[in-house]
């Protein structure tokens, strides 16, 4: 698996469109507010070209990519917290993501009804994040007033847990909120209690038919963003949608065309590695090339734990190509030959693009 991420944003910003584009599985798109009714969830195949060239390299029959998984939830509004909307009654399903794609409205169209009459990013934008705070405020209290009745029985653990938590509420009410500074105590209960405010969120500036050309509006929520400390893409979740329903070879010159650089699709994916710090690793044998995310400075053998259980317990080494190295010299005798696969403990941080061969005991 590679990362989970939630997809948040007011009704009619382009949620359910943007979740089109991601999984191609066409779910409703409306004008009007709350089509979603329901959450949908999709799993999205990441694309690797190294996964084709250690395929050939190593005669697998298979490939298995990578996978995401995206959850579009209804749209929140003002009051979402306290039951206003239908966003609040799916808000549980994204508190386990990695990650939240915001999807903000960045244009204008009298077909398309706003909540709030026209777009304003940065207030659009701090709507659906105060109403993720609210949430959080709301999951902190009442854990808090259950540890506090626990904690008169004079045990230090709970009294710590509960001054972590009543210092989550305060920093909660700051924007951002940030994970830099936090205790022991607080990131585990940011952690126990997925709290929303903490994941780290990628700003989707959704262009209309637009495409990835600059807008006010576009540069008005880059500056929201930057604020937080967040990235912010631009994503014509329309076009997306269109691109995903093309064959595969025809998607390229349509971006062209469109006057698009790259798939807004995997620049999603990129930019949710890229702030959740993944790197991808492949294992490969007659049968499959597969790959794997895991975390930066992953030790090998928490590595050979996530190919399987046993292996981390049952470790000896791990045999080590780059792809860089694979990428030159392209086949296993001739790296064999010239002495280019390195050879690893335990302790040893995988890297992007390792190509590895975790040996057990038996």
């Amino acid at each position: 698996m590679g990362f989970k991420c939630g997809l948040v944003g007011l009704p009619n910003a382009g949620k359910s469109t943007v979740f089109n584009a991601l999984t191609r599985l066409g779910v409703e798109a409306s004008a009007y507010p709350f089509c979603t009714i329901n959450p949908h969830f999709g799993i999205v195949p990441l694309e690797d070209g190294r996964l084709d060239i250690i395929r050939e390299a190593a005669g697998s029959a298979k490939i298995t990519p990578t996978v995401l998984e995206f959850v579009d939830i209804a749209g929140l509004v003002k009051g979402a917290s306290k039951g206003e909307g239908l966003g609040n009654q799916f808000l549980s399903h994204i508190q386990a993501v990695d990650a939240i794609a915001h999807v903000v409205r960045c244009f204008d169209d009298a077909n398309v009804s706003h909540p709030y009459g026209s777009p304003d990013p940065e207030r659009d934008a701090e709507i659906v994040e105060t109403e993720l705070a609210l949430k959080d405020l709301d999951v902190l209290e009442r854990h808090s007033a259950k540890v506090r009745t626990a904690a008169r029985s004079g045990n230090a653990d709970l009294a710590r847990r509960l001054e972590a938590c009543e210092s989550l509420m305060k920093r909660i009410n700051r924007r951002p909120p940030g994970l830099d500074g936090l205790g022991d105590a607080e990131q585990e209960a940011v952690r126990e209690l997925n709290l929303l405010s903490f994941k780290p969120v990628i700003f989707l500036a959704n262009t209309g038919e637009a495409g990835s050309a600059g807008s006010a509006w576009k540069d008005r929520l880059e500056a929201f963003a930057a604020s937080r400390q967040s990235l912010c893409l631009p994503f014509s979740a329309k076009i997306q949608a269109e691109i995903a329903e093309l064959p595969e070879a025809e998607q390229a010159g349509f971006l062209k065309t469109m006057g698009i650089r790259e798939n807004g699709v995997q620049m999603l994916i990129q930019a949710g590695n890229a702030v959740l710090r993944l790197i991808t690793f492949f294992t490969a044998n007659a049968n499959e090339a597969r790959a794997w995310t895991v975390p930066a400075g992953t030790p090998a053998a928490e590595a050979a734990g996530r190919v399987h259980t046993d292996f981390d317990r049952h470790f000896i080494r791990v045999e080590v190509i780059p792809f860089s190295v694979l990428e030159t010299h392209r086949t296993l005798k001739s790296l064999h030959d010239l002495g280019l696969v390195q050879v690893h403990g335990r302790d040893y941080a995988v890297r992007d693009g390792d190509w590895v061969t975790f040996r057990i005991r038996k």
